[in-house]
């Protein structure tokens, strides 16, 4: 009986080990066959300044003052003139044998010079062909040929729960591996309309930004993108651009530098139970109209706030982010048709799509029955407010901003929402920062691509911050 049982344990043993084998994925024969397709690209950016100088913190009759003056030196007039570099790094994958790469928009935004480097160690000047900043996809290219191009995949194939791989260079370690599996399709993010993303647990860190999401068949499924992180590194959420939408991109970048979108030029909102049962819907679904631009393809067509958008062209509308992304891949002059639920009835409207404006037309454009329009981020990328009369009680601070949210080239520092601007420090001066209009005329002195440093009141705790790589305008 001894013999017995020990000889079906063994086997017990060994079918729970073939099992685990085989349920364990290889990925050798995918990396070895893709990676070459798979760059590194690093990119500079040259910026003309005053070199920043540390405001000296004590006064002269502070005991510190004269131990810290030999460390700290003291120029009220700031440093002399001088260039600055500004460095950054992410990956990029080869989408055909005559050198076009796919990347992110964010790794070549604002360079002025991109050097793509192979597996071979070979190194390129690359020459941006477009980036579209609302998929964070950019299209570059290399002069050379019989360059070792990747497969795309099928996205709608895709599911959830299916072994991916990234392969990038995360902290500059070229042609990285890491694994993991699909965890959702069609994630909406904040301020990012037009991007049904992949969200995965692949670990992506700075530098993976860029590169390619592989599916086992060794075939690209996405371009990774972001990650969601409270402390600035992989905490197990990470996203990627599906690969249908970045190649619709890139194709009109090939083709004209720029991306074309329609619009349909209303306010929308999600709809939940408490509005789905005023509406007498059956269930929250599609998207209610808040506001509709005046003059614009929906008010032409008659589309009217408190409709609820259920269908376009066709196609259901399960969620409110869906209907931008729909409506962005159709073509400037279109004729689509809109199905929308007013007072208890369905109705369908035709209207034909209009193109979206550029950020400042879009910005001067007036909606009836809007609601006040969200509040743009200055030249750093801050979105800041006044502190309230209750809350500088509460910091005991006479004046100072509070961040709201942090975007663009602050994202890429040591900021978060909640953080108080005090102080902005230039030429080796300290200026006290009282109101946003203030602040914001400050960031108007420097120079395209310089940088700023700020004072920061974190909790009970002050630090300097530098934000590298201001953009063009406010």
């Amino acid at each position: 009986m001894k013999r017995l049982i020990t000889y079906f344990s063994l086997c017990l043993f060994c079918s729970l080990a073939a099992a685990q084998t085989r349920g364990l994925p290889d990925f050798t024969e995918l990396v070895e066959k893709q990676g070459a397709a798979v760059v590194n690209i690093s990119t500079t950016q040259t910026a003309r300044g005053q070199a920043q100088v540390m405001p000296f913190p004590f006064d002269e009759d502070d005991p510190a003052f004269e131990f810290f003056k030999r460390f700290i030196p003291r120029q009220p007039n700031g440093g002399a003139p001088r260039e600055f570099e500004n460095k950054s790094l992410g990956s990029g994958f080869m989408i055909s044998s005559d050198g076009y790469i796919l990347t992110n928009a964010h790794v070549v935004e604002g360079a002025d010079e991109v050097t793509v480097r192979l597996t071979d160690k070979r190194e390129f000047k690359a020459k941006t062909i477009g980036t579209d900043k609302r998929t964070d996809v950019a299209l570059i290219k290399i002069e050379a040929n019989g360059l070792p191009a990747v497969k795309l995949a099928d996205t709608n194939q895709l599911k959830v729960g299916e072994w991916v791989v990234a392969i990038g260079s995360p902290f500059g370690f070229d042609n990285s591996v890491t694994a993991g599996i699909v965890s959702a399709k069609g994630r909406s993010l904040p301020q990012e309309n037009y991007v049904p993303f992949i969200q995965t647990d692949v670990a992506i860190n700075p530098g993976n930004s860029g590169g390619p999401l592989f599916n086992m068949r060794g075939e690209v499924v996405g371009i990774n993108s972001q990650i969601y992180s409270r402390s600035g590194g992989y905490m197990g959420v990470s996203f990627a651009i599906p690969i249908d939408v970045a190649m619709e991109v890139q194709s009109q970048l090939r083709a004209t530098g720029k991306v074309s979108r329609g619009r349909l030029g209303v306010v929308i909102q999600e709809v939940n139970k408490e509005l789905a049962d005023s509406l007498a819907l059956s269930k929250p679904m599609g998207a209610v109209v808040n506001a509709v631009e005046k003059g614009g393809p929906a008010e032409k067509a008659g589309i009217e706030p408190g409709d609820v958008i259920l269908k376009f062209d066709g196609k259901m509308i399960a969620n409110s982010a869906d209907l931008p992304r729909m409506v962005g891949a159709v073509r400037p002059g279109t004729r689509s048709v809109v199905q929308v639920w007013r007072k208890g009835a369905m109705r369908d409207i035709a209207v034909t799509i209009g193109e979206i404006p550029d950020e400042k037309q879009a910005s001067a454009r007036q909606l009836r029955g809007a609601k006040p329009p969200e509040q743009a981020a200055n030249r750093i990328g801050l979105v800041v407010s006044e502190l309230t009369a209750e809350q500088k009680r509460e910091l005991k601070m006479s004046s100072g901003l509070l961040i709201e949210e942090v975007r663009g080239a602050s994202s890429r520092a040591d900021l978060r929402p909640g953080d108080v601007v005090i102080a902005l420090i230039s030429k080796g001066a300290t200026s006290e920062v009282k109101t946003v209009e203030q602040f914001n005329k400050l960031l108007l002195q420097f120079e395209k691509g310089s940088s700023v440093t700020l004072l920061i009141r974190r909790g009970e705790m002050q630090t300097f911050v530098t934000i590298k790589g201001l953009n063009g305008g406010n």
